[in-house]
């Protein structure tokens, strides 16, 4: 990311109480860049935007994106250059239980924040953030690729295919003449891990409170494969794809997939055991549940794209990535009050990591002060 280009600019993040949206605005808030989050109140007090005061130094709005009109008086409001779409209803299990609610911020929240970027002249470039599990996954041993047809089991994944269905017509509808000058864009994102996230169903969020707690935790799918990556990673794919939306819309107003090296898709079993040798104690038990719910077992992307075409790859092994976040997670607990610095100090020493270029994939990363 080029820290002159930020510095100044006004960006709308949506969804900024949540985990993902939490480290971003905290990154940008670093980049210099006039920050306005819209979001729905923080889950808990011991979430991330609570732990590292991540609205301290932004303007911090309470909004709902299903709601049309406050979306739209938020952006005619603050004329932001840059968007980053981030709300959602982000977990699968709870999908299962809230399908109305899942495909109404998911689709209709989605559709929401395009309408007021149409009419929006302010803005510029759009991120709008889905997940990697918008594929129709068949299971395969290979990553999917942008444009691999889209699907989804359940409805979180089905309501992100969706998604991805009403970007790629806003694009082509409002977005797509040759004197266009907003570029929209949409990126799928592996499976983020990261200090400060705490939601329920999640297995790194699960791991750390039961070993926190009481030592042991249990693991639904040990076989299960997922495309694991520190949260770092996708946002500065996010950052850079901004950037160049800005310059030349038209070009890079396309889907992006963020993921890991392709040797970090890994079995939830061997991140649990990682997380146990890191942790230094506890351990894991599982059993077949046969009224448990439909979860894929294997998902991987491939990134080639984004290395290809806009100089990115991860810098982060999966060992990397985890002991970042037990770091993070083991001053939360010692020293709660050095969150937001400790935080800080991990997006510093990641983007000095990252400023040294692919070569440096394999190096460990500075620990963060406890």
């Amino acid at each position: 990311m080029e820290r002159e280009f930020w510095h100044g600019k006004k960006v709308l993040l949506t969804g900024h109480t949540g985990f993902k949206g939490g480290w971003l605005a905290l990154w940008l808030q670093k980049l210099g860049a006039g920050v306005v989050g819209y979001a729905l109140d923080p889950p808990d007090e011991q979430c991330l935007f609570a732990a590292a005061d991540v609205g301290r130094e932004m303007t911090d709005l309470r909004g709902d994106v299903r709601d049309l009109n406050a979306v739209r008086e938020c952006l005619e409001q603050h004329q932001p250059e840059i968007v980053f779409h981030l709300a959602a209803q982000a977990l699968v299990r709870e999908s299962y239980a809230l399908p109305v609610d899942t495909y109404a911020t998911n689709v209709m929240g989605t559709v929401n924040v395009l309408e007021a970027i149409r009419h929006c002249r302010s803005v510029k470039a759009a991120i709008m953030v889905t997940t990697d599990k918008c594929y129709d996954n068949r299971e395969w041993p290979w990553g999917y690729r942008e444009n691999d047809p889209l699907g989804g089991h359940d409805p979180y994944s089905s309501s992100k295919g969706c998604a991805e269905l009403v970007i790629a017509a806003y694009r082509r509808s409002y977005f797509a003449s040759a004197a266009n000058k907003v570029g929209i864009a949409s990126v799928r994102a592996g499976n983020v891990i990261g200090g400060g996230d705490w939601a329920k169903h999640r297995l790194v969020p699960d791991i750390v409170k039961g070993l926190v707690e009481a030592g042991t935790f249990h693991i639904r799918n040990p076989s299960a494969v997922r495309p694991w990556q520190h949260v770092l990673e996708p946002l500065r794919g996010y950052l850079l794809l901004a950037e160049r939306l800005c310059d030349e819309p038209n070009k890079w107003s396309q889907a992006w997939n963020f993921g890991p090296h392709p040797n970090d898709a890994r079995p939830v079993s061997e991140v649990a055991d990682l997380l146990i040798e890191m942790w230094g104690s506890g351990r894991w038990t599982t059993d077949a549940d046969p009224h448990a719910v439909h979860e894929a077992n294997s998902l991987q992307l491939d990134c080639s794209k984004a290395r290809q075409l806009l100089a990115w790859t991860p810098q982060l092994n999966l060992k990397n990535a985890l002991e970042l976040t037990v770091n993070w997670y083991r001053t939360s607990t010692s020293t709660p009050e050095y969150m937001r610095a400790a935080t800080l100090k991990q997006i510093d020493d990641y983007q000095a990591l990252a400023s040294l270029g692919p070569r440096t994939a394999a190096h460990p990363v500075p620990r963060a002060a406890a």
